[in-house]
């Protein structure tokens, strides 16, 4: 008996517990690295003799460069502002139009859905260069705007075709009944599979978020200001000159801008999974 709990033990050692000490430290490890740099003063930091992974004086000199010589704060206020508008825009177009190709059936709805997804696969390498005559046209260079209405070109595709996958998980049945009942299709749709898909909606929004927090390219081509950019912008362009690296404030910078997301992340991790695996029939 004892050999056998001794056995099982050691199965379960081998394929959960060791993989996942080593998914979780690989997944920490970034978030470690970035605190002790930006905890470590500049002797330290350049001295190759001291061992990386500790801090032995640690100082807060640099989270003071990156708050009192930048506009971090300002930043940190354009990124939240944009990738929220962004995001609204996104769900409230894909969540009308996930409903429409995975509820009502019209010619072409298939090829039009399929054509939505491979709009997204078009790399936004390609997207700017036509946009950027767009945005200047309507006369939104240098402006958040101009992030806000270009974001939604790759959150709108991809937003779309996760929630008409998820809208085709909930039962057609309890529209039916809905309107037996005398209910109109907007009040099923908002009463009913708005609701039950909440958790789909909820993971094409984190989806949104973060690829707008993130986002690079756009905001480097369409802002120029110093007060109108977004954190991955402004902590790159402010705290690299030439080929001096302010390693400790963009360490700082790159921890205060990763952890919104990942707090996000944390909270609402179970609707993000129950969202990518589909509703449960009932």
């Amino acid at each position: 008996m004892g050999n056998l709990v001794g056995e099982t033990y050691f199965k379960r050692l081998i394929v959960f517990y060791i993989p996942l000490f080593m998914f979780v430290f690989a997944m920490l490890f970034p978030f470690y690295w970035m605190l002790i740099t930006s905890l470590k003063p500049d002797p330290e930091l350049y001295n190759a003799r001291i061992p990386p992974f500790i801090v032995r004086d640690p100082t807060l000199e640099h989270w003071e460069l990156l708050f009192s010589n930048t506009l971090f704060v300002e930043w940190a206020w354009n990124t939240l502002w944009i990738a929220s508008a962004s995001t609204a825009i996104s769900l409230f177009a894909g969540v009308l139009a996930g409903y429409s190709l995975s509820r009502l059936t019209f010619p072409g709805s298939t090829t039009f859905g399929i054509s939505i997804f491979v709009t997204y696969l078009v790399p936004p390498t390609l997207l700017f260069i036509p946009l950027t005559g767009v945005v200047a046209n309507f006369g939104l260079m240098d402006t958040p705007w101009s992030l806000v209405f270009t974001y939604p070109t790759f959150l709108v595709p991809f937003s779309t075709w996760l929630l008409m996958g998820y809208f085709k998980t909930i039962p057609k049945e309890l529209e039916e009944c809905a309107r037996i009942d005398g209910a109109t299709r907007l009040q099923a749709m908002f009463k009913i599979v708005i609701p039950l898909g909440l958790p789909g909606i909820l993971s094409a929004g984190i989806f949104s978020f973060t690829l707008s927090w993130n986002e690079f390219l756009y905001a480097l081509v369409f802002i120029s200001s110093p007060e109108n950019k977004t954190i991955p912008v402004g902590v790159t362009s402010e705290l690299i000159k030439g080929d001096v690296f302010f390693w400790g404030a963009l360490m700082a910078g790159a921890l205060f801008g990763s952890v919104p997301v990942a707090f996000v992340y944390s909270f609402f991790v179970e609707h993000y999974v129950s969202g990518m695996t589909g509703a449960v029939k009932g």
